[in-house]
């Protein structure tokens, strides 16, 4: 029943992860269809609500995927010190650098979407630096994020065991 409950998890962390990584895709689409006008660095264009509100979903499945991963996760293999570190098994060292790659995906990638979900709220109808891509790339992290959430939750796990 274990096995089937850790499937079942990992399927739902990479359910949230794709979803919200197809979500930012989508939401870059929906924003290059607005007209623009781009000179260098600057761009005057006009905020697409469809792209706000997939990079709304977007960074919502983001942050479910990782508050999941974490809480079915745990810590109890958490290492406070770089001897406690070299001592440690090699799947408790897996456990923990998963767990900070799965940090730093997350945090780049919410800013990201969070970037680009702002640019086209309906206040920011006027001219600045572009946040071309933003969106794209913050969605291709969410795939990678979910990535680094089954090897953490799967060498997390095998700790327990």
């Amino acid at each position: 029943m274990v096995k089937a409950g850790g499937i079942l998890v990992c399927i739902l962390i990479i359910g949230l992860d794709i979803a919200a990584g197809i979500l930012g895709l989508e939401a870059e689409v929906e924003q290059n269809k607005e007209k623009h006008l781009r000179v260098w660095i600057f761009e005057c264009r006009e905020p697409s609500p469809e792209a706000f509100k997939l990079g709304l979903g977007a960074a919502a499945f983001l942050g479910l995927a990782h508050v999941l991963v974490s809480l079915f996760g745990g810590c109890n293999s958490c290492i406070c010190s770089q001897d406690d570190l070299q001592k440690a098994s090699p799947n408790r060292q897996l456990t923990m650098s998963c767990l900070v790659f799965t940090w730093i995906v997350l945090a780049v990638g919410l800013s990201l979407l969070v970037i680009g979900t702002l640019a086209n709220h309906k206040s920011r109808a006027s001219c600045g630096f572009t946040h071309h891509h933003f969106l794209s790339i913050g969605g291709i992290l969410c795939f990678v994020h979910g990535l680094f959430c089954v090897a953490y939750y799967v060498s997390a796990t095998a700790t327990e065991g």
